[in-house]
């Protein structure tokens, strides 16, 4: 998945990330609007996860690609 596309079509996208990482507001999701930095930093604040740990979880999750 490009993120290029996951930022175009964000609103299909907001429910696969919710299922993935269910502490994400809706407010969160939408200030996050598609920025995979935006959400890593999230994911990693809610979780307190690493960011290698948060980063390669988006991309084991199908939710993006390098």
């Amino acid at each position: 998945m490009n993120w290029n596309r996951v930022e175009g079509s964000w609103k299909l996208y907001k429910g696969k990330i919710k299922e993935s990482w269910g502490k994400l507001t809706e407010d969160e999701l939408y200030v996050i609007n598609g920025r995979r930095e935006q959400l890593v930093g999230r994911v990693q604040k809610d979780y307190r996860i690493t960011d290698d740990t948060a980063d390669a979880s988006q991309s084991s999750s199908g939710n993006s690609s390098r």
